[in-house]
């Protein structure tokens, strides 16, 4: 019941932050949400398939380059067909490399993922298309028109962070929704074991490359929302550090829950602001790359598990150090038979032919 609670009030705390009044606040506030549903989208792959890309930015950079491309200079883009532009773009390139990459495991599929990212990285980069390393403008946000009616207006700073806040909401409620189906199970399934799935008689290719797909298309939404908050695209966005970044964040918050995917985003997008604050830190503040770099490190060796292990590990310190815990793990240990408790253990060996298997 706490599990189903915790995603509910922290949706109503952050709609309830929209009042604050802060305009730097809100716009942090919608930086960690969209990075959210970006490490929502890893974490199907991770932690949910157990596919660790490397090439993940891929597609929160074809959203966002779709948003800003499409976009007309001189008025607003229509809604209802610029964001579903901007998701089938990435879900066809993620079809398209994903049956590729897919044909590979481990450390090749890490590094087939990356050359992929790489090659839509120089696309947008080396070319005319974007606009090249200068990147694009997105001039005006775009419209939901039902016959000249506006339900509401992203223009608005306030709409625009409750859009961000409901395209949370559904991301993690359809995630959530995902890994209690049973392709949610195959895809555990698929991660503990392969093999035994194999021999289940399932054929766990397209349940990869489906979750392959699903996890794209989401971080091409990511992407859309983020060239909205900015109204501007680098291909800076489909760089190899970005899959790196939001890998990282799935790591710092722990890969085995949705809620560790957003704990990482918090954690690691705070961080950044704190280090790179000239208030506290002054001149030091440039070099913001070591002391997030120790603070990473320090965490993840502190933390095995991630930041939503956290109250597990410290139940388990606690239940070591209640007096008379060790006697009572000792007391629960199995005791050897009096006849042979003087007896040496026998070596282990194989039966021979005729004897029963023990």
């Amino acid at each position: 019941m706490l599990n189903r609670l915790l995603p509910i009030a922290a949706l109503l705390a952050l709609a309830a932050f929209s009042w604050s009044g802060s305009d730097y606040y809100t716009g942090l506030a919608i930086k960690i949400m969209i990075y959210a549903i970006f490490a929502l989208s890893l974490q199907l792959l991770v932690g949910g398939a157990g596919l660790v890309s490397l090439g993940h930015a891929a597609f929160f950079g074809i959203g966002a380059y779709v948003a800003a491309l499409l976009s007309p200079e001189s008025e607003a883009a229509g809604l209802w067909w610029l964001l579903p532009a901007a998701l089938l773009a990435a879900a066809a390139y993620a079809l398209a490399t994903g049956a590729l990459a897919l044909r590979t495991r481990g450390v090749y599929f890490i590094m087939v993922t990356l050359a992929f990212s790489q090659m839509a990285y120089y696309v947008f980069h080396d070319t005319k298309i974007g606009g090249g390393s200068d990147g694009i403008y997105l001039y005006f946000r775009p419209e939901l028109s039902l016959g000249g009616w506006l339900p509401f207006d992203l223009g608005d700073a306030r709409t625009f962070y409750f859009f961000v806040l409901a395209c949370l909401a559904l991301t993690w409620g359809f995630l959530a929704l995902l890994r209690r189906s049973p392709f949610g199970a195959a895809l555990a399934g698929i991660r503990i074991n392969e093999q035994r799935m194999r021999a289940a008689g399932y054929s766990t290719y397209p349940y990869k490359l489906a979750a392959y797909v699903i996890g794209a298309t989401l971080a091409s939404l990511a992407g859309f929302l983020f060239a909205l908050k900015d109204g501007f695209v680098t291909p800076e966005l489909l760089a190899w550090e970005q899959s790196g970044l939001v890998l990282l964040m799935v790591i710092l918050g722990g890969m085995g829950s949705l809620g560790g995917a957003v704990l990482g985003t918090v954690a690691l997008v705070l961080l950044q602001e704190l280090f790179q604050s000239q208030e506290i830190f002054g001149e030091y503040a440039r070099h913001w790359h070591l002391p997030l770099g120790i603070a990473i490190i320090a965490l993840v060796a502190l933390l095995p598990n991630g930041l939503a292990g956290l109250p597990a590990q410290l139940r388990q310190r606690r239940a070591a150090r209640l007096p008379g815990a060790g006697v009572d793990a000792a007391r629960a240990a199995p005791k050897p038979d009096a006849a042979h408790a003087g007896r040496q253990p026998a070596s282990a060996r194989l039966p021979i032919q005729g004897e029963p298997h023990v």
